[in-house]
């Protein structure tokens, strides 16, 4: 299950299962909103491929949670 997420303006797109989300990062996650272009971009994705880490502001979340509706 490869999971990669890109940012264009302020919106998300998660492309997991061949399938694309695209979220308002606002909705998503304050600090992710906030963050610089920079920050956006530098993540991890866990083993599982299940969550997402942004270490330069500390940010965690559940790729399941943000495509639940779109699967």
């Amino acid at each position: 299950m490869e999971t990669e997420v890109t940012f264009f303006e302020d919106r998300m797109i998660i492309s997991r299962n061949g399938v694309k989300v695209i979220l308002d990062v606002r909705e998503v996650s304050t600090r992710l909103f906030e963050a610089s272009e920079e920050e956006r971009i530098l993540y991890k994705i866990s083993p599982s491929g299940y969550g997402i880490h942004w270490p330069m502001i500390d940010e965690d979340i559940s790729v399941k949670e943000l495509v639940k509706d779109h699967e």
